[in-house]
């Protein structure tokens, strides 16, 4: 195996023994969620006897809850150690999941639904923030990991789950519910035996200033109040472009599902295909297009073509509209495999730029504004496909391949732009307009 393989940087990665064990953390968390995500719709749906209507107010119910987690988290993070935060988020869900177990009416369910979901999106942003923190200026190379770690995790999840969907008993669901509590438990113990990475207060190695252009470490003791992510418009600009730049998501799990069954001749069980296709991938590629886009500005170029794969994706769906079983296919899992690279290179550049874009010393509470991208995108992305661009036919998706290629050449430049500003001499005070915020 190469050096720069995954199991080589696995046993080496980025930030030593205390990245070591969060990653395992990670994939032991992610290996309960894919336990639930596979089981959540049918046990509430033939153990609690939830009609559709309800199931999706409560699942919408949870993505907005989700929603402000990331911030909630990120503002925490510059009082609170990282480290405890982050065991007190899996401390929740095993109580929620704990609930579950006895609640079953519909009005208890919102409350316990809501808490999981803020509870597991603040966990992505402290893990975010550990990462940053012990990782460095190798953070890309931590954040591959992590994500071909995540991806075999739920892999492993889902295969569990379907020896319980199997099953098919009341039983088996909410043994189900305990494996994903006990996933839980075991990522709090071993981040537990993590040491509180340096950095509260003060960003260490936020890139180092140096050719990659990224912002220096800047010590929060500075007299001058920290800024603030809400009244940083540049910032925000980057966050709101980000929400239709995470698309990918939705395309592949919701998109490319429904085109398939209503637009296409290709048989159903081409269906799960999709994710195992998209699993193997980023298992297998996302360390190597991580080195391809090191650094902030390789993130920012790869925001365009994220576009040009996401058009690609497009109009590889609209080939398969109204084709025969083999034709259309292969057209979908072409476009599967698109999509999927365009979810490698989104992976980089929004995970880079929500760090190199945020000023030192506030960046906890910039970061946390920042993991709000993924969580509107989950709650609006799929209406957005199934109500807007699939509605609109072969020309829905024409649209929206052209429109993210055109909000990726946007993101790319405003990126730039405050990638020189925060480099310059006025590079802190990004309270204000103009210059100083891209």
């Amino acid at each position: 195996m190469r050096e720069n393989g995954l199991l080589a940087q696995l046993r080496k990665p980025p930030g030593g023994r205390d990245a070591r064990i969060m990653l395992l953390a990670q994939c032991v968390d992610r290996t309960g969620t894919g336990v639930w995500a596979a089981a959540s719709v049918l046990y509430f749906t033939y153990v609690c006897g939830m009609d559709a209507g309800r199931l999706g107010l409560l699942l919408g119910v949870g993505a907005v809850a989700g929603i402000a987690g990331s911030p909630l988290a990120g503002r925490a993070a510059e009082r609170v150690p990282v480290r405890w935060l982050l065991i007190g988020c899996h401390l929740l869900r095993i109580g929620t999941m704990g609930l579950l177990l006895v609640v079953d009416d519909f009005a208890a369910l919102l409350p316990v639904v809501a808490l999981t979901c803020l509870a597991e999106r603040a966990a992505k942003t402290l893990e975010m923030l550990f990462a940053i923190r012990v990782a460095g200026e190798r953070r890309g190379t931590y954040q591959a990991l992590f994500r071909s770690v995540a991806n075999a995790g739920y892999a492993v999840g889902a295969g569990v789950a379907a020896i319980g969907l199997a099953v098919g008993t009341t039983a088996a669901y909410r043994m189900l519910i305990l494996a994903n509590g006990l996933s839980f438990a075991l990522a709090a113990v071993l981040v537990w035996r993590t040491r509180e990475p340096a950095g509260r207060g003060l960003v260490a190695a936020a890139s180092g200033g140096g050719p990659s252009g990224g912002p220096s470490a800047v010590p929060s003791g500075d007299a001058a109040p920290a800024p603030s992510p809400w009244r940083d418009r540049g910032y925000l600009l980057f966050v709101l472009l980000d929400m239709p730049l995470n698309l990918d998501d939705s395309i592949l799990n919701v998109g490319l599902p429904l085109w398939l069954v209503h637009h296409t001749g290709a048989p159903h069980a081409v269906v799960p295909v999709f994710l195992v296709l998209n699993t193997v991938l980023v298992v297998l590629l996302q360390l190597r297009v991580s080195a391809r886009a090191d650094g902030p500005r390789g993130a920012a170029a790869a925001v365009r073509w994220y576009g040009v794969a996401l058009l690609a994706g497009c109009l590889l769906i609209v080939s398969a509209t109204g084709a025969g079983p083999w034709t259309a296919s292969l057209a979908l899992l072409a476009a599967a495999m698109v999509v999927t690279l365009a979810e490698l290179l989104r992976s980089v550049s929004s995970w880079e730029l929500a760090v190199s874009l945020a000023p030192p010393r506030a960046q906890a509470s910039y970061l946390g504004v920042a993991g709000m991208s993924q969580s509107v995108q989950k709650s609006a992305g799929p209406l957005l496909l199934t109500g807007v661009v699939m509605a609109a036919g072969p020309v829905g998706w024409l649209a929206l391949g052209v429109a993210t290629v055109g909000l990726g050449s946007l993101q790319r430049r405003a990126a730039l732009r405050r990638l020189a500003a925060l480099a310059g001499p006025a590079a802190e005070p990004v309270r204000g307009s103009g210059v100083a915020v891209g």
